[in-house]
């Protein structure tokens, strides 16, 4: 036990004396996770809406309540442009998402409302790249549309207007259709029927969200914390540039045999298995410490709060495992250095990727939702958000964690059989 503490303390000392190693596995993490939290709703700011571009050519009374509603949207920032600078904008990529309202849309929109008239269409231009920002401008204009025409068609000139065109249709084509002219008449009276006093501006009214609604968003934390987005990002990449720490890990055992220093190691009196264990057992508390390290710079610098510190060091350290025995695992399947980098650096991030790390697993399709359920970087990342932003206890972190040792104890017995078949 002597030569394999030895062995471990050798790998430690100079892991640390490497500080490139330190800056691409300590410092690089944090800077991009705080950039990705940031990102993605990280800080106190509040963002300014979606940027749409506003192309209106219905210059009416309706068209111009319309574009206010539009504009006073919170979730909107409205830029009024010509058609031509509008198409130019959203091809450049400038903005996502142009409108055009046509000229004589209101008064088309509220004569198609009861009516078998082909309906109006508004023009969206829209940048491929962003479909969802298209589908949130949809439903934030059919809103407005639907109660600007409404309430013409209930109460503004346009109605009134529209009421007594069909009137005189009727007498024209001495259309005997008692039922509509009585829809109709009634129709006009309530037109014409005074406002009462103190009923806001004197404005019709149109249809309106007949409801409203409140949103809570639920963790079993304090209700003060909330959601911080930095507690994934700093999960996501932590997890993706320590297992790199394993990569580099498992080339340097490989450099180390082209070299012959394994030789004169195994020289020595101690077992191949020490050896490789010494490296795997170093590796790992590498790993964990720097997780560790990277998450006490996320609570102190970004409000990143643990709920539960054991559940957190149980994951950190059975992380430290996984990633141990992916280095030792590259290790020992690996011919040379240069095949088994550009290898380890494919798996490393495939198993980032559906892992959850740069994009949340939820928004996979849900046969790679249940795919990646055997990928271990999806169980580590879901181990710390649980003991993070969720709030959960270390019995929330408990399968998580066995997942991570189980995978580590695979890859360990698996590396171990390969040594020792390439030294039988």
């Amino acid at each position: 036990m002597t030569a394999f503490f030895a062995l471990v303390r050798k790998d430690l000392i100079l892991y640390v004396s490497d500080k490139r190693a330190l800056l691409m596995h300590l410092v690089l993490p944090i800077v991009i996770a705080a950039f990705f939290g940031s990102v993605f709703g990280g800080g106190s700011a509040k963002g300014g809406g979606i940027d749409v571009v506003l192309v209106q050519q219905d210059t009416s009374d309706a068209g111009n309540r319309i574009a206010a509603g539009l504009k006073a949207d919170p979730n909107l920032h409205v830029t009024p442009m010509d058609l031509a600078h509008a198409r130019d904008a959203v091809r450049k990529g400038a903005q996502a998402v142009a409108i055009v309202l046509p000229a004589g849309f209101a008064e088309a929109a509220g004569t198609a409302m009861f009516s078998n008239q082909a309906k109006p269409a508004i023009g969206l231009l829209y940048d491929p790249s962003q479909p969802a920002v298209l589908a949130m401008v949809k439903g934030m204009l059919t809103q407005q549309v639907m109660q600007v025409v409404s309430a013409e068609m209930f109460g503004g000139p346009l109605g009134k207007k529209l009421t007594a065109r069909s009137l005189q249709q009727l007498d024209e084509n001495k259309v005997q259709d008692a039922a509509l002219r009585d829809m109709l008449v009634a129709v006009r009276k309530f037109e014409d029927r005074p406002r009462e006093e103190g009923a806001g501006d004197g404005a019709p009214r149109g249809l309106a969200m007949p409801f409203t609604t409140h949103d809570e968003g639920l963790t079993s934390g304090p209700v003060a914390q909330g959601y911080n987005p930095y507690a994934h990002s700093f999960s996501g990449m932590g997890v993706q540039f320590i297992l790199f720490m394993g990569v580099n890990m498992g080339i340097g055992m490989l450099l180390t045999r082209r070299s012959g220093v394994w030789d004169r190691l195994l020289a020595a009196p101690v077992t191949l298995t020490q050896v490789v264990l010494a490296r795997g057992v170093s590796a790992a508390i590498i790993a964990s410490c720097l997780l560790c390290t990277i998450f006490i710079v996320a609570a102190l610098a970004f409000h990143v709060q643990v709920s539960s510190v054991p559940g957190f060091l149980a994951v950190a350290i059975g992380f430290g495992a996984l990633t141990a025995g992916f280095g030792l695992l590259i290790a020992a399947f690996g011919k040379t250095p240069e095949a088994a980098r550009g290898i380890a650096m494919f798996a490393t991030l495939i198993l980032v990727m559906l892992g959850g790390a740069w994009v949340p697993s939820f928004m996979f399709p849900a046969w790679v939702q249940q795919l990646t359920l055997v990928v271990p970087t999806r169980w580590a990342i879901a181990g710390l958000d649980a003991v993070t932003w969720r709030g959960l206890g270390a019995p929330a972190a408990a399968p998580a964690v066995a997942v991570l040792f189980g995978f580590a104890l695979l890859f360990t017995v698996a590396a171990v059989w390969r040594f020792r078949r390439e030294q039988a």
